[in-house]
């Protein structure tokens, strides 16, 4: 088992602490939060073990968890990582990009393991359909959320939008082209609302609204691709699938056919495929342990991390 140190005990801190205790990979040494008070009732309530700082914490382990707001992801990383210890980053992955490229160099030189915590990649309505996304041309992304105080310190962009910038950027295999973008500052001192466009060299065009300032939630992506469309709810976990192939000589008499101008038939298919129930956050910690153990990729890397906060960047430029 990996002897593993959490950095921050906040509201996802917590959630971490919890699964990583129950965790057969891992084995949960303690936690580190500036605050001593939240330290204390955290260390208390739950029995976790409170270190006194940063260093000793990560002294003690071989994996540290870094979930501390982003401004400190750079600084607990560096230092983790020059003291040869794996990380894994909540997202995004760094406050800036060229803090992320440093971590990137750093990993690499000192031959440890690095994993961003993008936790939609384990969401299973996306595990079930991501095979099925190939070569999409318009992709149509909303995440909209109820106001919370929380997380209203950086951009809509980076608290919500990176989600599915993330997504975006590992079923579209191609380079971005342009970025154009919109946001608005309704309550908070950053922007609330945004809504970007990004153009990838290969054609595809991604539209992506993010809001913290809705009546009700959602989470939804639309892929359109050659003779499909997919449709996947990260937050009712449900997706489905839409196909269309060509007419058999002899279709059914109740199958959906359509005819275009040029006298093409075209039969639809209508699938829901099966989700199987899981705990993404637990997930990603446990490919993450598979990925130290076994010496193998990690599922979502330090460079798609870089990647997506580089895009993310771009979108907040525009504003």
């Amino acid at each position: 088992m990996l002897k593993v140190g959490v950095l921050g005990a906040g509201h996802l801190g917590k959630i971490h602490l919890k699964l990583l205790q129950q965790s057969e990979k891992y084995k949960l040494i303690g936690f580190f939060d500036p605050s001593q008070e939240n330290a204390k009732k955290v260390a208390e309530e739950f029995g976790y073990t409170a270190f006194d700082s940063v260093t000793e914490l990560i002294e003690a382990v071989d994996v540290v968890d870094i979930v501390t707001p982003t401004l400190s992801h750079f600084n607990c990383a560096k230092e983790a990582i020059t003291k040869r210890k794996h990380v894994f980053i909540e997202k995004p992955i760094t406050n800036t990009v060229t803090e992320a490229e440093a971590i990137k160099t750093l990993v690499s030189q000192e031959q440890v393991k690095g994993q961003v915590g993008h936790v939609e990649r384990f969401n299973p309505a996306f595990t079930a359909v991501k095979d099925m996304i190939k070569t999409p041309m318009f992709i149509e992304a909303h995440r909209l959320a109820e106001f919370n105080p929380r997380g209203t310190d950086v951009p809509v962009v980076l608290d919500l939008m990176i989600h599915d910038i993330d997504i975006i950027l590992s079923v579209v295999d191609s380079k971005v082209k342009n970025v154009h973008a919109s946001g608005v500052s309704v309550i908070s001192e950053t922007p609330d609302i945004a809504n970007a466009r990004i153009e990838f060299e290969n054609g595809c065009v991604a539209n992506l609204t993010a809001s913290r300032i809705s009546m009700k939630n959602m989470r939804k992506s639309r892929f359109f691709q050659k003779d499909a469309y997919i449709s996947v709810d990260f937050l009712e976990k449900k997706s489905e699938v839409v196909k269309m192939k060509d007419v058999p000589e002899n279709p059914d008499e109740f199958a959906m056919i359509l005819q275009n101008a040029e006298g093409v038939k075209k039969q639809i298919y209508f699938e829901n495929p099966t989700i199987e129930a899981n705990n993404a956050i637990l997930d990603e910690l446990e490919t993450f342990a598979d990925a130290i153990s076994n010496d193998t990729r990690p599922v979502v890397t330090l460079n798609d991390g870089a990647k997506a906060l580089r895009v993310a960047q771009q979108i907040i430029d525009c504003f």
